[in-house]
């Protein structure tokens, strides 16, 4: 049995994989904890602690590992969730957004129908990096007329300054690489 006793216990879970997917950057590698029913179920109930205290109607999720960890907290708050996908992936009428990531630009959609006016809704992704990709998400729960209770983590990497780029909203997270 592993005994995980608090957030910081979850680093001994997320893998270093150095110049990934480019030289000089580490990527952190989240799959070695969701491998891991005693690590993935402590970060989901972690979160869950801390979001139920928002008045969430949705979880909008980014594709593809926010979606691990959103839509099991989604059921877990007995709310919807949203997928938020890359362009091209979403089969009907939908709403995009085009960004700058820090190696190049992508698109990521979301079905215009997702929310209703005035929804209450949680953005969740495994990581904050720079920020970029959670603020076009934002961007796209806007437009639809929803409103941002808060964004969700498992890991931030605050030298990145997401955070910063995120300012005025609640940012719940478990782990910190400074």
């Amino acid at each position: 049995m592993i005994n995980i006793s608090k957030d910081e216990d979850l680093k001994k879970f997320i893998r270093d994989i150095p110049d990934y997917p480019v030289k000089g950057v580490i990527f952190r590698d989240l799959t070695p904890l969701f491998a891991s029913p005693e690590a993935f179920n402590y970060a989901l109930n972690r979160l869950y602690e801390k979001l139920k205290t928002y008045n969430i109607k949705k979880i909008a999720a980014i594709e593809a590992r926010g979606f691990i960890v959103g839509a099991p907290l989604a059921k877990m708050l007995n709310v919807g969730f949203i997928p938020i996908r890359k362009g091209g992936k979403l089969p009907w009428k939908k709403i995009s957004v085009t960004y700058e990531l820090e190696y190049g630009k992508e698109t990521i959609e979301v079905h215009e129908d997702a929310l209703s006016q005035g929804d209450e809704v949680a953005i969740v992704d495994d990581l904050l990096a720079t920020g970029g990709t959670t603020l076009a998400a934002i961007d796209l729960v806007k437009k639809l007329g929803g409103k941002i209770a808060a964004l969700a983590y498992i890991v931030v990497l605050d030298y990145l300054e997401g955070r910063e780029r995120l300012k005025g909203y609640p940012i719940i997270n478990l782990v910190d690489y400074y």
